[in-house]
């Protein structure tokens, strides 16, 4: 009596197709991930975006002049202080502390459509913000441009004909 061989895959044969789709899937992956949407980039961009919307109704609602002094690394949203005819800090409110972006952003700054320098020399006492945000909700005309690594990737924040803060879409290199 002869045993017929039936037409199945032996067990070797099985692990090395499960090995070659499992390199596939982890390439994939990998490539998706170095190559795919910023997330970070994506979370500071909105988290600027609600803090001007924030910052705007609050000025209205209270009568106050605010202002951001933005920084290479990061920002910090300020009031005026009319007794002491100053710029401070805003310390009764958590969502407007000072922030600093994670490494690897940095931020750009136009006004009027003039560049900015926001390097400042470490011991400036000096608070002045570069936007100010009116108590009648007018802001001052800006691009403030987050970008990963010099450049890499950038998302826009600014004003839209109608005054409004606004995002621009996110840019990346061309493959």
């Amino acid at each position: 009596m002869r045993l017929r061989r039936t037409g199945g895959f032996t067990l070797i044969e099985l692990l090395v197709v499960v090995v070659i789709i499992g390199v596939i899937a982890a390439g994939m992956v990998l490539s998706v991930g170095l190559t795919g949407r910023d997330r970070e980039l994506e979370r500071e961009s909105n988290r600027l975006l609600a803090l001007f919307e924030y910052t705007r109704e609050q000025a209205e609602l209270q009568s106050r002049e605010y202002g951001v002094m933005f920084k290479d690394d990061g920002y910090e949203f300020l009031t005026y202080d009319v007794r002491r005819a100053a710029w401070r800090s805003i310390g009764d409110d958590d969502a407007l502390e000072p922030r600093k972006l994670p490494d690897g952003l940095g931020v750009k700054l136009t006004i009027e459509a003039r560049p900015v320098v926001l390097t400042r020399p470490a011991d400036a006492k000096d608070k002045t913000p570069q936007v100010m945000i009116f108590s009648d909700g007018d802001l001052t005309n800006f691009a403030a441009t987050l970008e990963r690594d010099g450049g890499i990737r950038s998302v826009t924040l600014t004003q839209d004909d109608k005054g409004a803060v606004t995002l621009q879409p996110m840019v990346e290199p061309k493959s």
